[in-house]
């Protein structure tokens, strides 16, 4: 699209982010005593609520151990993204790094913020275990949490990357029918505040500046006059400087031929103000 083919997995890094806050939950099983019996790591996996009911509660043999992922477990998915226009940085505004070649750099223009919308939802055969899963998340939430992302390794892009808690809803699934599963179901709503980055670009590195600056002697009003008829008055060159040996100078005697001269040497700056009368 637009002539330019690129992909940086931006949108997948932030399904990942968002599946790896939950990816470490446990639950521990009790006796009647308090002791400990049991503890249970939370399966997570990408799949829509319905989906997922669908296949845990209306299994047609669940009395068979491996017929289902046993509850509890966790599921998310992406919904709607939405450009955020509150966060939008200066559209010319651009991250720099150098390139490959020591004489060029890499660059990319500000990216554009977008609002990624996730829905977290919990399964639980009882309210026990449900509770267990959700006090080990809510806290973290106030209401947002804040991780940095490496977007673009192209340009060392780190980022951080708030995701809001907008709000929690139950549902409890129960009915009358005893060949059916109970699932008590808890849904955290998160909105992810992300960005869409465009390609990265390389140009040349500037190394050498001349600006002549023209000074017009005519009367007032008549400055039209003086396009193409005013002698210079003034020119200034600027370029890096770096000795043989590779000291930075600003003497223009004393260094190597400016084109030589990488954007990674510890060059210096080498000023030469012409007059009129040199310019003549």
């Amino acid at each position: 699209m637009f002539g330019q083919t690129y992909y940086f997995s931006t949108i997948k890094k932030y399904v990942v982010l968002v599946g790896s806050l939950f990816s470490d939950i446990k639950i521990v099983r009790t006796d009647a005593s308090g002791a400990q019996t049991g503890l249970i790591k939370v399966p997570v996996s990408y799949a829509p609520k319905d989906k997922t009911l669908q296949r845990v509660i209306q299994d047609p043999n669940i009395d068979r151990p491996t017929a289902v992922n046993a509850m509890p477990m966790i599921s998310f998915e992406m919904g709607q993204i939405k450009y955020d226009g509150d966060r939008k940085l200066k559209t010319i505004g651009r991250s720099v790094t150098t390139g490959v070649d020591p004489n060029t750099f890499n660059y990319q223009y500000n990216p554009v913020p977008y609002n990624f919308a996730f829905k977290v939802f919990i399964y639980a055969k009882n309210a026990e275990d449900a509770n267990k899963i959700l006090e080990q998340v809510l806290p973290f939430f106030t209401p947002d949490w804040t991780t940095k992302v490496e977007l673009i390794p192209e340009l060392n892009e780190l980022k951080d990357i708030p995701i809001i808690l907008d709000s929690v809803s139950y549902e409890d699934n129960y009915s009358a029918d005893f060949e059916k599963r109970r699932a008590i179901i808890w849904t955290l709503n998160l909105n992810l505040k992300g960005y869409l980055y465009g390609p990265v670009k390389s140009s040349g590195v500037i190394k050498f500046i001349n600006t002549t600056f023209y000074l017009p002697n005519v009367p007032d009003g008549q400055l039209k006059n003086a396009v193409e008829n005013t002698n210079p008055g003034e020119r200034i060159t600027i370029q890096p400087g770096l000795t043989a040996n590779g000291q930075p100078t600003s003497n223009a005697a004393a260094t190597v031929p400016y084109n030589t001269i990488n954007v990674t040497d510890d060059f210096g700056y080498v000023d030469i103000i012409y007059d009129e009368n040199q310019l003549q």
